[in-house]
């Protein structure tokens, strides 16, 4: 995965928040991922149109942080939803 790669849900994956159990939740087909807030700011920007570079750029800016920090575990969290099917990828 690179960070010109653009991340997308597959149809079927979407975020949601959990009243039962008063967390925001990954739904799949048939699973369900609990997400932290780490988590849950990746996958709002994760809209099928923004790359890992842009996504990395916009967290970045949101929590002054350095993107060389960020970017890598942008890659490493979207590389394991991919691997787990809750994330498609398009490369550029």
């Amino acid at each position: 995965m690179q960070a010109e790669d653009v991340p997308l849900l597959p149809r079927g994956v979407r975020c949601h928040f959990d009243t039962v159990r008063k967390v925001d939740v990954l739904l799949g087909p048939e699973r369900v991922l609990m997400l932290d807030q780490i988590g849950l700011a990746i996958l709002q920007r994760t809209d099928g149109e923004a790359s890992i570079a842009q996504i990395s750029d916009d967290l970045a800016q949101t929590y002054e942080a350095e993107r060389e920090v960020i970017e890598p575990d942008v890659i490493a969290y979207l590389q394991d939803l991919r691997e787990r099917g809750f994330v498609h990828v398009r490369s550029a």
